[in-house]
């Protein structure tokens, strides 16, 4: 798999690499970089083998630079509908059309922006329903089966924390722990599809050095921006991210 690579596609995936550790950062949504490089590159459905390792370490990285910020108590809100979501997406792989689940997605991640944004100017519209059991459950669900069949949960989940109001690196650090979990638990089960073999390892342990590349990068930023405009950013690239996975560009 590595020899036969090309150096302009070696190139999209250091590029895509450095993304995932930009994502760690605290911009999930630039997550769809490294989705559409890779699935240019290998392929939609086998680029996930190939990601899913380098995600792993992604999330390693972000935990040593933001993990000590943590909040637990959302990882224990979302863990279990997203573990549920996971087995649901991994049990519908093989049968479910991918463009519409990803239009499917996109729209309510889409939706969802708009709502979080229109409640950045006005605090108080609908400020207690994302404190509501069903509200981390139906992310959680969602994120599950993204994270499955996309490996594009970032956003769900940035919209969750965002929308609880938690402080820009407590976001950072709760996301990282969270998709550690998610990402090994996924491990067995994309080895078990036949997604994961010693060539995509060994692409994804050439392209790694790439990973806290962009964590410095993202880090570098998230230092230099005030909590409302990195509110404004997530949700930039969040929408982004919806409008990408609906195919609008």
């Amino acid at each position: 798999m590595l020899s036969s690579l090309t150096a302009n596609e070696i190139g999209m995936l250091a590029i895509g690499a450095a993304g995932i550790g930009f994502s760690k950062s605290g911009f999930p949504g630039i997550s769809m970089l490294h989705v559409v490089l890779f699935a240019m590159v290998f392929g939609a459905l086998p680029s996930t083998g190939v990601l899913l390792p380098m995600l792993v370490v992604g999330d390693l990285c972000a935990i040593g630079f933001f993990g000590r910020k943590a909040d637990w108590s959302h990882v224990r809100k979302l863990l279990p509908p997203t573990l549920i979501g996971i087995v649901v997406g991994w049990a519908m792989m093989d049968r479910l059309d991918p463009d519409n689940f990803k239009l499917l997605v996109g729209g309510i991640i889409l939706a969802l922006t708009i709502l979080q944004a229109a409640r950045l100017l006005r605090p108080h519209w609908f400020e207690k329903f994302p404190h509501q059991l069903w509200f981390s459950i139906f992310l959680g669900l969602l994120a599950g089966l993204t994270t499955m069949l996309a490996n594009a949960a970032g956003p769900v989940v940035a919209l969750y924390l965002l929308a609880v109001s938690l402080p820009k690196w407590e976001l950072i650090g709760t996301s990282a722990w969270l998709f550690l979990v998610l990402n090994i638990l996924k491990l067995p089960l994309s080895y078990h599809l036949g997604l994961i073999t010693p060539d995509t390892l060994l692409v994804g342990a050439v392209l790694a050095p790439m990973i806290p590349l962009g964590i410095l990068g993202g880090r570098w930023l998230v230092t230099r921006v005030s909590q409302k405009w990195f509110n404004t950013i997530l949700l930039g690239f969040t929408a982004i991210a919806a409008m990408r996975l609906m195919g609008w560009f």
